[in-house]
């Protein structure tokens, strides 16, 4: 099966499911290009944005009580796939994306206070050197996979203490 094939078969497979309402598609010189599509709760896959990325690793002193777990308890990933930890009202847990020009991809399992109410995206590193290395950059992503909203909500409900969680799950119920 060659690539537009794949496409197709996949296209073909969600609209089946359901899961697509929308397709927007881009034929040139007899190639199919997906631009996007979009679900039924509105979130548009394949959709690009330009975000603001800090770094994280599991030896600073605001993530030593957490080890090397994320937020939705497994551990933090460093390599074809990396955690990202974000504001779960702007990207749910489980939402996969990858960066322009990077190889691998992300997945959001992970959270901070400093990025609640933000469109920050904080990438884990597996060392100090790695996360200093990254600083601050503004990164074009692109969006593979919506995560779950209600997952998010069920995690964050379970966490009353946790002014952090609290604070998501509001954003989450105001929207």
């Amino acid at each position: 099966m060659n690539a537009k094939e794949a496409v197709i078969r996949r296209l073909a497979e969600l609209w089946s499911n359901q899961k697509a309402l929308c397709i927007t598609a881009v034929f040139l010189s007899s190639l199919l290009t997906v631009v996007a599509w979009r679900d039924r709760s509105g979130f548009v896959f394949g959709e690009r944005m330009s975000v603001r990325t800090t770094a994280y690793t599991h030896t600073e002193a605001d993530h030593l009580v957490h080890g090397n777990r994320t937020a939705v308890g497994t551990a933090l990933q460093h390599g074809r796939v990396t955690s990202a930890g974000t504001d779960w009202s702007v990207l749910p847990v489980g939402t996969e994306f990858k960066s322009t020009g990077r190889s691998g991809h992300y997945v959001v399992d992970d959270y901070g206070g400093a990025l609640v109410g933000t469109e920050t995206i904080d990438l884990y590193k597996p060392t100090k050197e790695a996360m200093n290395d990254w600083g601050v950059r503004e990164v074009e992503i692109t969006i593979l996979k919506r995560g779950s909203v209600a997952e998010s909500m069920k995690i964050l409900e379970g966490r009353k203490s946790s002014s952090v969680a609290q604070r998501m799950l509001t954003r989450m119920r105001e929207e």
